[in-house]
């Protein structure tokens, strides 16, 4: 179905590389990769991040925060972001993309997905847990 998936956040150092390494891991023959609307280019993953996923072994070392273009979206066969902004900014920056990009909680009932960053690691923790609820019913629909 799509054998090649952009996960697009923010800055692309706390949703988005989560979802991406966890997409990877259940999803391994798949293009699986991230990107931020404004990204903190070149920076690694929050540090709440990195604690978060380090507590399900997931990894998120050499991460590296990369800038959304529409360049790079025209890569991807299936765009998943966090919240429904995120979907109207790539719209504009990129409208020949707007039938290919999706919530990352579309089947948690449309489910936006909040921005944990500079908050506490509970919040981390929470987002983590939605992110995988959300990977994990991608992977029923991608599979089924």
């Amino acid at each position: 179905m799509f054998d090649s998936i952009l996960i697009v956040c923010t800055g692309n150092i706390c949703r988005s590389p989560i979802a991406e390494r966890l997409l990877r891991r259940l999803l391994p023959d798949k293009k699986i990769d991230s990107a931020g609307m404004a990204a903190l280019v070149g920076h690694s993953a929050d540090e709440g991040a990195i604690v978060a996923a380090g507590r399900h072994q997931l990894l998120l070392d050499n991460h590296r925060a990369t800038q959304f273009t529409s360049a790079l979206g025209r890569q991807y066969e299936l765009i998943l972001v966090m919240e429904k902004f995120h979907q109207e900014q790539i719209s504009r920056i990129s409208p020949e993309a707007r039938g290919k990009i999706m919530l990352l909680g579309h089947w948690l009932g449309q489910r936006e997905i909040p921005d944990p960053y500079r908050k506490s690691q509970e919040a981390f923790e929470s987002v983590y847990r939605l992110i995988d609820q959300a990977c994990q019913s991608w992977l029923q629909k991608l599979n089924g």
